[in-house]
């Protein structure tokens, strides 16, 4: 403790107010325990502020826009006019309005806020310090604690975000103009669903990628749907291309990258979206002053209660690996809380459904039939293309598919990939299937409404258990 900082305590300490921080906090409080929350920028953390929720924003704003400029074989006749600011306006709008409401939310459960940063000095104490001039620190001992500081964009040599030429996806989802042309650095999710909001808006984008393909952890014909509808709007593609740095001339930029080969290309674009990772963000916390592990990556090790080496210190969200997803965060935040509170509680990672926003939407849950035959099973496999779906017909996005594995003996659900419109919401059954223990015949035999894009999820579930219907 420094002299001259106060000194409180609390039995439960949340250390970042994002998705598994707040959750962790709300939960711990309905459990009766008494806990205090420590945020130093916004609540809901980088998923409400600057990623889940303001990029799902664009995506629809120009989804909108874009196909109704694209809808006269319907006899829809439109020219729209997308308005950059205005859709960041209105973007700005929903997550001032979220934020407000977990910071509601964690008060009305009776969670004391801290605003500051939290930097361990001990195994059993933090110090808070607070951003304002003047306005010093603090100390918190605690009994148990909850990390869930989240994770930051990677920066990459030669390209070090600079709010002008070079961008973070937090920079990109700010733009208040539309650039006339992009180059985006990584074609994971971030880079391919930030690629496609910015081509419907008329930019000129250009995706350069170290690996052979798009959205690479994802099997070949899910992501190839992906990447074919992005090179319809007019995205372009460079594989096997590694991006080495750029040169400002003007209000223009030249990146250069270099190819398998060893050749070397030029592309000049007005902006650089650099999207290749996220890492986590423990290097503010002091993790040494409390004997934290950290992996090779710098990702805190926990096990299936989330709790770290360090017993009591539980750590949840992005900060604690793969895979990072806000929901993921989540269900962390309530294990972690349950298992302070001393409920039989635990993780369970194969049923947590994985989404990708782009155009079609990809979701996909539990394992591929290669990971199912790695695993032991004798899967077996039910495909039903959009194409044949009249409700898919009906919305005029015909493109993708359903696939579902399951276990050849048993006919337990094992996996999903869904590839289409709706598909994050889609994987929804797939992913209770999994979690509940389900066999086909349990979703075979479950009616489901006509005419709907979960009809598919129905007839590939029928296709594995061999006897599909409509294909």
């Amino acid at each position: 403790m420094v002299v001259g900082d106060v000194t409180t305590g609390t039995e439960v300490l949340v250390i970042g107010g994002g998705p598994g921080g707040y959750v962790a906090a709300i939960r711990a409080a309905q459990l009766d325990l008494e806990v205090t929350l420590v945020e130093k920028d916004a609540y809901g953390g980088t998923c409400l502020n600057h990623g889940c929720i303001p990029s799902k924003a664009l995506i629809s704003a120009t989804d909108v826009g874009h196909r109704a400029g694209e809808a006269e074989h319907m006899g829809v006749h439109a020219d729209p006019a997308m308005d950059l600011q205005g859709m960041v306006g209105w973007k700005d709008r929903i997550v001032r309005r979220l934020t407000a409401g977990v910071e509601k939310l964690c008060e009305n459960a009776g969670v004391t806020l801290i605003e500051g940063r939290a930097e361990f000095a001990g195994e059993s104490s933090v110090r808070v310090v607070h951003g304002g001039e003047g306005e010093g620190a603090e100390s918190v001992e605690f009994e148990h604690a909850v990390i869930a500081t989240g994770s930051r964009p990677i920066e990459i040599p030669g390209f070090e975000y600079d709010n002008e030429y070079v961008l973070s996806s937090r920079d990109a989802l700010a733009l208040e103009s539309v650039p006339d042309s992009m180059v985006v650095v990584g074609a994971g999710y971030i880079g391919m669903e930030l690629a496609t909001v910015f081509a419907k808006l008329g930019c000129d984008v250009t995706v350069l990628e170290q690996l052979a393909d798009a959205l690479p952890t994802y099997e070949d014909d899910v992501s190839e749907v992906v990447r074919e509808r992005a090179a319809d709007l007019g995205v372009e593609f460079h594989f096997g291309e590694t991006a080495q740095g750029y040169e400002e001339s003007g209000q223009v930029i030249t990146v250069t990258s270099e190819g398998e080969d060893g050749g070397v290309t030029e592309f000049g674009a007005e902006k650089c979206l650099v999207a290749v990772g996220r890492a986590p963000v423990t290097d503010t916390l002091t993790v040494e002053a409390a004997g934290l592990e950290t992996d090779d990556r710098g990702f805190l090790v926990t096990d299936d209660r989330a709790e770290t080496n360090l017993r009591g210190v539980f750590a949840v969200g992005d900060v604690a690996g793969e895979p990072m997803l806000a929901h993921k965060a989540f269900r962390e935040g309530e294990v972690a809380a349950e298992v302070i509170a001393g409920e039989p509680a635990a993780l369970d990672y194969q049923s947590i459904p994985a989404a990708v926003f782009t155009d079609p939407e990809i979701g996909t849950v539990g394992m591929t039939a290669t990971d199912a035959e790695a695993a032991g099973f004798d899967p077996v496999v039910g495909q039903m293309p959009l194409r044949a779906s009249g409700r898919a017909m009906t919305v005029d996005d015909t493109d993708g598919f359903v696939r579902v594995v399951a276990d050849g003996d048993a006919g337990f659900l094992l996996g999903g990939q869904v590839v289409g419109p709706e598909a994050s919401e889609l994987v929804a059954e797939l992913a209770l299937a999994i979690e509940m223990g389900a066999t086909l015949e349990d979703v075979a035999s479950t009616v489901h409404v006509h005419p709907t894009l979960s009809e598919v999820v129905h007839e590939a579930v029928k296709g594995a258990a061999g006897h599909s219907i409509h294909y």
